[in-house]
C-alpha cells in the first residue's frame, strides 16, 4: 500500500505516487515519457511520442461537451534532482522515499519533484476518470523545462486544436499567473593581450564578498549589489587612484543567479600596494553606504600573501617571492587590454531597465550581470536578458553587441525563449476569477512574473492562444526541503474540475 493510497482525490494521488518511483529528472525523461505512454495505449486513448520525448495524450469530449472547444491541460514532466549529503538514493535509478505527515507530503533527503509531477497527476486522473465531465481535451507533457524549457522549444504544435491552455506550473494557491518574461542568455567575448612586464609587479588579488546574491528574475527587483558589476566598479575607480594591470578577473556561477562574489588579480609596482589597499577601504565605504540595507554583509578584501593561489590563472614560471617574501609576477595584460576590460565592464548595463505599465510593481525588462571569467585569450561575461517584451529584449542584447564590438570583440547568444506577454482580452482568465471566487469566497491574485514559463512558447507557437497558469501550495522547491499541501492540492483539483465545465471562453464569448 503506498504512503499515499488514502488520500483523496485517489486518481491524483495515486498517479502523483507511481510518478515518483519513476526516476525523471531532466535530460532523464525516456523513463516516464514511455510510462505516459503505456498509459495512453492501455487506456485506449490517441497520443504522439516525438523525438524529444515530449507526450501529447487526446480525448474527446464526455456526453454533453462534445461540441465544445478543446481545452489544453500543460506540465513538464522532468523535476530538479537535489538531495541532502548523506542521502543515498540514486536519481538515475530509485524511486523517491514519500513521507506524509500533518497534511504535508515530502521526500526523504531529496527533492519531491511537484514541480511539476502534480500536473501531470491531475492530467492522468482526468484522462483515466469516466465520472468528470469535460470538454475535448489535449494533455501536453514536455520534458526538461528546469534545463532551459527544451520540451516546449523542440515541441511540434501543429496537431493541437485547442487555443485555451491551463498551466498546472505554479507553486502559489489563490495566484493566476497570466504572463512572464522572455529571456536570453548574451555572453560578451572580450579579447585580451598579455606581456612581460618591464618591471617585476607584486600581485594583489581583490575580493567583493558576502553579498546578499538571489534569482535574478524573482529578486532582481529588490536592487540587490551584483558582485560582478560592483568589481568592475571598484577597479574602475581605484585605477583613478593608483595604476595596476589586471592579470584575471571572475565572478558568479549561474547567468540567471545574482552573483554574491567576485575577485581579480592585478599586477601593480610593489610600491603602490599600500595605496591599493587605502583605495580600496575607501571605495569599500562607498559602497557599504549604498547597498547597507540590501546587502549588510558586503566587503571587499585586498590579499598581498599570494604565494600558493595564483596556479590556476597564470603560468607558474611567471611566479616568483622576493627577497621581501612579497608574491611576484612578470606577465600581465597590456595596459591597452587593462583598460579595455574595466571599461567595457563599467558600461555594460545591468539590472532592472522599464517597470511595466500595465501590471503595477512588475519588473518589465532587465538583465543579470551573472558570470564574469578570463581565459587565456579573452575575458566572458554572461547575461541573463529578460523583458516580457519581446522588442525590448532584442534592445538590450543590441547594447551589449554594441559594447562587445567597440572592445574589439563579439557577442553569443544562447538559449532564446519568447515573451508571454499580457493580454488585456482574456475570456479565459474571466472565466477562472470567477470560478475561482464562487468556490473561495475570495478573488484570486493575478499576478505576472520576472521569469520565463512554458506558456510563452505555446503563445508564440500557437497564435491566439488564451492560457492562465495556476497551482497548489508548494514551499522549498528545488530543494532537498520541498513540500506540497494536501489540502491546497484538493481544492486546486476541484477547482480544475469545476473549470472543465464552466462555459468555454469561446462559448462565453458567443453568449
Amino acid at each position: 500500500m503506498g504512503v499515499l493510497s488514502n488520500i483523496e482525490p485517489y486518481g491524483v494521488f495515486h498517479f502523483f505516487e507511481e510518478i515518483c518511483g519513476i526516476p525523471h529528472g531532466s535530460s532523464d525523461t525516456k523513463k516516464i515519457s514511455d510510462y505516459l505512454v503505456k498509459f495512453a495505449i492501455d487506456k485506449n486513448l490517441r497520443y504522439i511520442q516525438d523525438e524529444s520525448n515530449n507526450v501529447i495524450i487526446f480525448k474527446d469530449g464526455t456526453a454533453g461537451y462534445e461540441d465544445s472547444a478543446p481545452v489544453m491541460l500543460q506540465g513538464h514532466m522532468d523535476m530538479v534532482c537535489e538531495k541532502d549529503v548523506d542521502c543515498d538514493i540514486d536519481f538515475e535509478r530509485d524511486g523517491l522515499r514519500l513521507v506524509l505527515e500533518d497534511g504535508v507530503i515530502s521526500a526523504d533527503g531529496t527533492t519531491l519533484g511537484g514541480d511539476d509531477g502534480i500536473a501531470v497527476a491531475f492530467a492522468l486522473a482526468i484522462l483515466d476518470a469516466d465520472d468528470i465531465p469535460h470538454p475535448p481535451i489535449e494533455c501536453v507533457f514536455t520534458v526538461d523545462e528546469e534545463i532551459g524549457m527544451l520540451g516546449a522549444a523542440a515541441i511540434d504544435c501543429s496537431p493541437l486544436k485547442s487555443r485555451i491552455m491551463l498551466n498546472l506550473d505554479s507553486e502559489d494557491e489563490g495566484y493566476l499567473l497570466v504572463s512572464c518574461a522572455g529571456g536570453a542568455c548574451a555572453t560578451c567575448h572580450i579579447p585580451v593581450e598579455y606581456e612581460n612586464a618591464e618591471d617585476d609587479h607584486s600581485v594583489v588579488k581583490i575580493i567583493v564578498e558576502g553579498l546578499t546574491g538571489g534569482h535574478s528574475g524573482v529578486e532582481i527587483i529588490k536592487q540587490r549589489a551584483n558582485a560582478d558589476k560592483q568589481l568592475a566598479r571598484l577597479l574602475y575607480n581605484i585605477g583613478r587612484d593608483v595604476p595596476y594591470r589586471l592579470i584575471s578577473i571572475k565572478g558568479g556561477l549561474k547567468d540567471n543567479a545574482i552573483p554574491n562574489k567576485a575577485e581579480a588579480y592585478v599586477g601593480i609596482d610593489p610600491e603602490d600596494v599600500d595605496n591599493f589597499v587605502k583605495s580600496a577601504e575607501k571605495n569599500e565605504k562607498i559602497l557599504r553606504h549604498e547597498f547597507g540595507n540590501t546587502d549588510p554583509e558586503l566587503v571587499v578584501k585586498v590579499e598581498t600573501d599570494l604565494s600558493d593561489d595564483l596556479g590556476s590563472y597564470n603560468n607558474a614560471d611567471d611566479v616568483q617571492n622576493d627577497m621581501y617574501g612579497r608574491t611576484m609576477i612578470n606577465r600581465v595584460m597590456t595596459e591597452k587590454s587593462s583598460d579595455i576590460v574595466i571599461r567595457s565592464l563599467m558600461m555594460m548595463p545591468n539590472g532592472i531597465q522599464k517597470m511595466s505599465n500595465d501590471i503595477e510593481g512588475l519588473v518589465q525588462t532587465s538583465l543579470n550581470f551573472g558570470i564574469l571569467n578570463t581565459t587565456e585569450d579573452e575575458v566572458t561575461a554572461s547575461f541573463s536578458v529578460r523583458s516580457s517584451v519581446q522588442s525590448e529584449k532584442e534592445n538590450l542584447i543590441d547594447q551589449l553587441r554594441c559594447v562587445s564590438v567597440s572592445a574589439g570583440g563579439s557577442l553569443e547568444v544562447q538559449g532564446d525563449y519568447p515573451a508571454w506577454e499580457y493580454r488585456h482580452d482574456s475570456p479565459l482568465r474571466d472565466i477562472m476569477v470567477d470560478v475561482f471566487e464562487e468556490q473561495y469566497g475570495r478573488k484570486p491574485v493575478i499576478q505576472a512574473i520576472h521569469a520565463g514559463v512554458e506558456c510563452g512558447f505555446f503563445a508564440g507557437k500557437l497564435p491566439g492562444l488564451d492560457c492562465v497558469s495556476f497551482g497548489p501550495d508548494m514551499k522549498n522547491i528545488h530543494t532537498s526541503r520541498e513540500s506540497m499541501d494536501v489540502a491546497s492540492v484538493q481544492r486546486t483539483w476541484r477547482y480544475t474540475c469545476l473549470l472543465y465545465t464552466s462555459p468555454s471562453p469561446r462559448d462565453k464569448r458567443q453568449s
